[in-house]
């Protein structure tokens, strides 16, 4: 059956949160972030749903389908291009704000669920450092967030049609897109067939228990590479 390439919907969101929860069940960096022995898959799920919605509004969510069903095979968020400087606007400003608060309460009524706070901010401190050495164009990047397809469903070009769909949008526009990469192999070689090159690692260490991400920058109708 053909695939389809929507923007995400509010009926979507269940089906968009267990294929991320099943892409991501043993992500090198889920298992540094999170504790498993304390692991609570329903406060991931809430987690994950409020990034969804926060997604829908304010960055480039799709989901990929086989045509004539519901089912979602696969994910992709991007969160658009911010000019270097430019102030934030006031509804980003409220929107931030927005995500904090949902992310209190369900912390208040869930718990942290296993979530080792202070290695999500060595990641985020990381990613800073990266970002700012890596981000050389002041339009800013299309940062690719997430991409996920579900185990069943690959090889069957649902991923391509995803990562088509933006980049296709950033070529039209002469702009860069990035992304960070929980593994190297073989995610590099397979970001590598569009166009992405790897460019910095982001070493995330707690104490000795230390984890890599890796970076990697697609230039506007940058032909594949062989990373």
């Amino acid at each position: 059956m053909p695939i389809r390439v929507t923007a995400l919907t509010e009926a979507d969101v269940p089906g968009a949160v267990r294929a991320i929860q099943v892409a991501f069940a043993d992500d090198p960096y889920n298992n540094w972030v999170f504790d498993k022995a304390n692991f609570s898959t329903q406060r991931n799920a809430v987690s994950l749903a409020i990034r969804c919605r926060w997604g829908m509004r304010n960055g480039i969510f799709h989901v990929a389908k086989e045509e004539g069903s519901d089912q979602v095979l696969g994910v992709a968020c991007w969160l658009k291009p911010q000019t270097a400087g430019k102030p934030q606007s006031w509804a980003d400003w409220l929107e931030d704000w927005r995500l904090w608060l949902n992310q209190v309460s369900m912390n208040l009524f869930y718990g942290r669920g296993g979530l080792i706070v202070n290695r999500y901010y060595i990641w985020k401190e990381a990613q800073a450092k990266v970002q700012s050495s890596v981000w050389t164009d002041p339009r800013g990047y299309y940062f690719l967030n997430i991409m996920v397809v579900v185990p069943e469903a690959q090889g069957k070009g649902v991923g391509r049609q995803l990562m088509k769909a933006v980049t296709g949008q950033a070529d039209a526009e002469g702009m860069n897109c990035y992304l960070e990469s929980s593994r190297d192999r073989p995610n590099m070689q397979i970001y590598g067939r569009f166009g992405f090159r790897f460019a910095k690692e982001l070493e995330c260490d707690d104490e000795g228990t230390a984890i890599k991400l890796f970076a990697m920058v697609r230039e506007p109708n940058a032909s594949p590479r062989d990373n």
